[in-house]
């Protein structure tokens, strides 16, 4: 793996863990090194379950590049959808657009360009002229149309979201976080699932001329449908990709790649291992290596909360910061077939997690899946307390999970 994200040795943990779960984590690097790039960003979200899987300063401002033409998109299926639009109708091309910076299609002033192959055009070519186009066509001017942008960002949620242009172009105060770009990917999929399969798209022609993009995740990815890259210099290489794999659908965003390579490198790999976790958390008594992401502690929900009618609009609830609806956290170190085994590492755990603050207590209860196998936890936390407590735990040489969702 190139050296934006290189590899880390697996450390052996000091308990036994199911052997599924050990098959799945042996052998792969961490992608925890990234802290090594001040610019990096990622998140993983998992929308079957609503976790995040992954996140890596998720929530530090970072600059969208081209990821901004999502927003741009979105407002433009928004026109369409409320009927202002069709995707016959064409828009004109000002001097203003005509005028913007590679990449573009080289549009003259005065012609205009189809509705449909401007969509096509701002995913899969991400031209800055036919971003001020469609801004133009929908606010009057760009300036306007940002405005826009930035209170269709906050009605999205995206607290931390401004835009000052339709196309990602360097601007110091257009800023986003890799939060706010996985809830705008989820709002895409959810708001305009008819649209959705456009962010697919590898090519098109206009004029008798092929484009290709420059998405090569949509190739080199199975599964892979979606949905944007983007670059400037000050942000580094971006990228917000959505994939299924079984019927599981899993978005992610890294920010800050060195290269265009490397962040698709990593990319595909924090896909992988979300698809992973995901299967091993559908086990619901998984006790593994937690290092499958190695700076954030696993999540497991206790009991299982089902998947409602609407799994994309419960997970944009669930990238607040703040998981409000859960009462009651912990920390799992094991499943074990000797009881006593298990209540005497968690009375281990126990002792550390005091030192961090919290006033726990142990818990060993039989698994439900008809193993002859007992969960050790620390229960009667608060979720900032269990997750740092796995934390240190990890730092002592105990692998651990944190659970939600468990009564004290």
């Amino acid at each position: 793996m190139p050296s934006i994200f290189p590899g880390a040795a697996w450390r052996r943990g000091t308990l036994t863990v199911l052997v599924a779960a050990c098959i799945v984590v042996a052998g792969w690097s961490s992608p925890s090194a990234a802290g090594s790039n001040p610019r990096y960003a990622g998140i993983v979200v998992d929308v079957a379950s609503g976790e995040i899987l992954y996140a890596d300063r998720a929530d530090k401002p970072r600059y969208p590049a081209s990821l901004t033409k999502m927003m741009t998109l979105y407002l433009l299926f928004e026109a369409i959808e409320r009927g202002g639009l069709s995707l016959a109708d064409s828009l004109p091309v000002s001097a203003h657009a005509a005028a913007q910076p590679p990449t573009k299609l080289w549009l003259e002033p005065g012609e205009r360009i189809p509705v449909e192959t401007a969509i096509l055009a701002l995913i899969v070519r991400s031209a800055n002229d036919v971003a001020a186009v469609v801004a133009e066509g929908l606010a009057g001017s760009e300036p306007a149309f940002a405005r826009q942008m930035t209170d269709k960002a906050r009605a999205l949620g995206m607290r931390d979201t401004t835009f000052r242009n339709a196309s990602g172009l360097p601007d110091d105060v257009q800023v986003t976080t890799a939060r706010d770009m996985a809830r705008l990917a989820l709002h895409l999929m959810q708001d305009f699932p008819g649209y959705y399969d456009y962010f697919a798209s590898t090519r098109f022609s206009y004029r008798g001329k092929l484009y290709r993009g420059h998405n090569r995740v949509l190739t080199r990815y199975p599964g892979a449908d979606g949905l944007k890259t983007g670059f400037i210099s000050a942000s580094g290489f971006n990228i917000a990709t959505s994939a299924v794999r079984d019927g599981r659908r899993i978005v992610s965003v890294v920010m800050g790649g060195f290269t265009a390579r490397s962040r698709d490198d990593h990319v595909i790999d924090l896909l992988d291992r979300g698809f992973a976790r995901a299967a091993l958390m559908d086990r619901g008594d998984w006790v593994a290596k937690t290092a499958i992401f190695d700076n954030e502690p696993a999540v497991i929900r206790h009991p299982a909360q089902p998947v409602g009618e609407d799994p994309i609009g419960q997970l944009i609830a669930g990238l607040d910061k703040q998981d409000a609806g859960v009462v009651g956290w912990a920390v799992q170190v094991g499943a074990f077939s000797d009881s006593r085994q298990a209540r005497a590492l968690a009375s281990r755990a126990a002792g550390y997690v005091d030192a961090a603050g919290a006033t726990p207590s142990v818990s060993v209860t039989p698994t439900e899946n008809g193993q002859p196998l007992f969960r050790a936890r620390v229960i009667d936390l608060k979720e900032s307390q269990a997750r740092q407590s796995c934390r240190d735990l990890q730092q002592q040489g105990m692998d651990c999970v944190v659970v939600a969702g468990v009564g004290g």
